[in-house]
């Protein structure tokens, strides 16, 4: 006789259900659970592409469920992550910006990657990386974030209007002096001599402090030390460099007075209000979308040499997560930045491909075949400096652009601006040396 005849119904019903609710269980257990902090910051829709790597993962890793949460900019993101750290509701995984990393280290918020890396191939896959990405990766001999979505500051120009301005399309200005040569050529007033299309424009709202970057790496000075606990604001070559970037509006007249908002830059490009625009790389695949001229991409123009601070953000996995979500963590930013993926991404939004192996997969060959403008970014990282970044740098930062802004808008000189700048970075560094 069988042992459901011996029980009565209602016994072998609770039976059933205890064993579903087993199962269940089980099959809940056996999943990861994920949180994903991913800035939306960046030229072009890119949460669809987003959506669609992280589903791609899923599929290939059932047993881990990524949970993506846009968490608007770069500041909105390290913002509300450090607030949902002391709510103890912090996410798994994020995209946060790399110069972030000292400020996520001194939260105690994130592990190395070394700690996570357990195979020789994931240690292979972490020594893969441009160099000149990881210098803000690691410190203190230990790698704190991977590069995902990185870049350079980048010029683009107009080719319509250098023709008509009568200089060769060809040529963009390689030095500082022929930026302003041509930046003059380039700016065409109406009758009222009202400006209808400056020659330059660099955005100064957003992100100041990079864009300012590109001018003192031209004017071979660095903003900081590789310890992130000393600023060199007040400098003389630094003063020289901000003495420019002022002189391009005010003195030369070919660069919009005051303010220059970082989201509308490519739009003025787009409409031709700017011959010339410097931006980050991640903006390309939007101006090749939606330009509606013949544009080229170059690298800086040098003053005392090339130069660009590299940009954008890393992968970081947090303390907060368990055993088990740590290692899923990475192993979904392993995934996203392998080098066929890491192709794809650079290909859907302009962004540098961050390891060479990805530069020689066959999307991106066919890719810069077609369309070799990417290249730029990529050649410029042999003239990349690492991107301002210091303990408290969210402090630091505004400190260094409130400066930029007064000299910009006048209210200050450029040398006064950088000394109020320094002063105020040592009165806030002053507690990490």
């Amino acid at each position: 006789m069988t042992l459901t005849t011996k029980l009565p119904m209602k016994t072998w019903f609770g039976l059933a259900a205890g064993l579903g609710l087993a199962l269940s269980l089980a099959g809940q257990a056996g999943a990861t659970d994920l949180t994903f902090y991913y800035p939306v910051a960046v030229g072009g829709p890119v949460t669809k592409v987003i959506d669609g790597m992280a589903a791609d993962f899923e599929k290939a890793n059932p047993d881990i469920h990524i949970k993506p949460v846009y968490a608007g900019s770069y500041q909105d993101t390290i913002a509300k992550t450090l607030t949902a750290l002391k709510g103890g509701d912090a996410p798994q995984v994020a995209v946060i910006l790399s110069t972030d990393m000292f400020t996520l280290i001194d939260e105690d918020a994130i592990v190395p990657f070394d700690s996570l890396a357990k195979t020789a191939d994931d240690k292979a896959w972490l020594k893969g990386f441009y160099p000149g990405f990881m210098e803000n990766s690691q410190t203190g001999g230990k790698t704190w974030g991977v590069p995902f979505q990185r870049s350079t500051v980048v010029m683009f120009w107009n080719k319509e209007l250098f023709k008509e301005a009568g200089l060769d399309p060809e040529k963009p200005p390689q030095t500082w002096a022929e930026l302003v040569s041509m930046g003059k050529k380039l700016t065409r007033r109406d009758a009222a001599g009202n400006v209808t299309s400056w020659g330059i424009q660099v955005p100064s709202s957003g992100f100041p402090y990079w864009l300012f970057q590109c001018f003192t790496t031209q004017n071979d000075v660095k903003l900081m030390n590789s310890a992130g606990n000393q600023t060199y604001f007040d400098k003389p070559a630094v003063v020289e460099a901000l003495q420019y970037w002022v002189d391009l509006s005010r003195k030369d007249k070919i660069h919009p007075p005051g303010i220059v908002e970082w989201g509308t830059t490519p739009k003025d490009f787009f409409e031709k209000k700017a011959a010339m625009i410097w931006t980050t790389t991640g903006n390309l695949t939007n101006i090749r979308k939606n330009a509606k001229f013949e544009f080229g991409t170059a690298m800086l123009p040098a003053g005392k040499r090339r130069g660009s601070p590299t940009g954008g953000g890393n992968f970081y996995v947090f303390k907060s997560g368990s055993a088990e979500q740590q290692a899923a963590a990475f192993k979904f930013a392993k995934w996203m930045t392998e080098p066929k993926r890491a192709a794809e991404w650079a290909i859907a939004t302009g962004y540098v491909a961050v390891s060479p192996a990805a530069w020689q997969t066959k999307e991106m060959k066919d890719y810069v075949a077609e369309f070799p403008a990417p290249l730029v970014a990529r050649d410029q990282l042999e003239h990349a400096v690492a991107e301002l970044s210091t303990h408290e740098n969210q402090r630091v930062t505004k400190a260094l652009n409130d400066g930029l802004q007064a000299a910009l808008t006048g209210a200050k000189s450029p040398k006064q601006a950088m000394e109020d700048a320094q002063r105020e970075a040592d009165r806030i560094l002053k507690a990490y040396r």
